[in-house]
């Protein structure tokens, strides 16, 4: 019997323009770093031109209105999207683009028409790209917390501080930034957001050196940096959703950054794994002891469950139906299965995961920089204590009232 979920006649000529698509759009000489830090500025560029092929078709940003330069494609195709990119290796973005992910969703909510027409259409097109400008080395899980100063001067904010596990390699086009605009003001009405563009004077973005910067799902970072503000002038038009509105636009931004709509890039490398223990040397595979099988068993499980809370999350966000703890519980699901998944592949296949040596590392490396990335995904988009929360608060646990889940378009 096949339970597997075939495509309608109209999905799967879908499917097949999308492959055709790809098979001409992909060019040979994109190579796949096992390490995204490993990505050349050369590599970085070929993944740009192919973001902005997929936006001028509309599906480097499918779920986005038309109107701004997205596809506004149904939940299914946006998956059979991912479905096709993910066979040759790659995400939606391409490349990393984590502003642009989750503040398009959030201008779509929050800006003025305006703001609307200025600021997505780039973005959809893959004209610019964005980092989220959040964390600081006061305030990460503590969001309401952060002591960045954007203070209005006539016609520009000035803005002054300090953001941290910053973006990627190769810089970005604009920095979607929460900042604090009444200093002086009651805490979570203190805030707004600004998109703020890097060409400014009195940007500094610094490197830093992690064990890991992936995490995020999709396409990795490559490093992560610090950013520094000194006194950067930026155009008053260019904050949104109101001043010392920030916190109520951030729970759109963090409903997006938590998984409320789905995360769709899966960890490929979990069923390669389990492909590579099928493999015999010598007469032997690892699929051959009766404790792998079993374990290998549940790492699937493991995988398979998490996508398909993504997927429920996704087709939740997408046709409007009610939400509330879905998404964190999806992200505190990720974050935990990822490092269990992590200590069960060495238990399968033992010390040879710690390694990316050319010969003993298996996969090219791929399972030991899963190893790290599995400890570092505890914590970017909030940890799993922070996830925790959110479910309790959405639940109405304790006996408060119970929260509403981010508005979403």
């Amino acid at each position: 019997m096949n339970f597997g979920i075939e495509d309608s006649a109209e999905q799967g000529a879908f499917r097949d323009e999308v492959r055709a698509f790809l098979a001409t759009a992909v060019p040979d000489n994109l190579e796949h770093a096992i390490d995204p830090v490993d990505m050349s500025y050369e590599q970085y560029q070929i993944r740009r031109a192919l973001g902005r092929k997929l936006g001028a078709k509309g599906w480097l940003y499918p779920s986005m209105p038309v109107e701004y330069g997205g596809g506004d494609l149904s939940a299914e195709k946006v998956v059979i999207l991912h479905d096709e990119l993910s066979r040759v290796g790659l995400a939606l973005p391409p490349y990393y683009d984590s502003g642009g992910k989750m503040a398009a969703p959030t201008i779509l909510v929050w800006g003025t028409d305006e703001h609307k027409k200025r600021f997505l259409p780039p973005i959809c097109r893959g004209e610019v790209r964005t980092w989220q400008l959040l964390s600081e080395p006061s305030a990460g899980s503590d969001l309401a917390g952060v002591k960045t100063t954007a203070v209005r001067d006539g016609d520009v904010y000035r803005v002054n501080g300090q953001k941290i596990f910053v973006g990627s390699s190769h810089g970005a086009d604009y920095s979607w930034t929460i900042v604090v605009t009444d200093p002086k003001g009651e805490r979570h009405k203190n805030l707004s957001w600004l998109m703020i563009p890097m060409n400014l004077p009195g940007i500094t973005v610094q490197p830093m050196d992690l064990l890991a910067t992936g995490g995020e799902a999709g396409s990795g970072s490559g490093v992560k940096n610090a950013v520094f503000f000194d006194d950067v002038r930026v155009p008053a038009d260019h904050l949104v959703g109101g001043e010392n509105n920030g916190w109520k636009v951030a729970t759109t931004h963090l409903e997006v950054e938590h998984g409320g709509t789905g995360r769709l890039a899966d960890r490929r490398v979990i069923y390669d794994f389990i492909e590579m223990c099928r493999d015999r040397r010598d007469g032997y595979a690892i699929c051959d002891d009766a404790g792998a099988r079993a374990e290998i068993v549940d790492l699937y499980i493991e995988a398979e469950i998490t996508r398909l809370f993504a997927l429920r999350n996704h087709w939740l966000a997408h046709t409007g139906q009610p939400r509330s703890y879905e998404g964190a519980q999806y992200s505190l699901r990720r974050k935990l299965s990822g490092l269990d998944m992590a200590e069960k592949m060495l238990r399968i296949a033992g010390p040879c995961v710690l390694t990316k040596d050319e010969k003993w590392g298996p996969l090219k490396g791929a399972i030991e920089y899963f190893q790290r990335d599995a400890i570092t995904a505890l914590h970017p988009g909030a940890t799993t204590d922070i996830q925790k929360v959110v479910i309790s608060r959405r639940l109405g646990i304790g006996g408060r009232e119970k929260e509403k889940a981010g508005t979403l378009r």
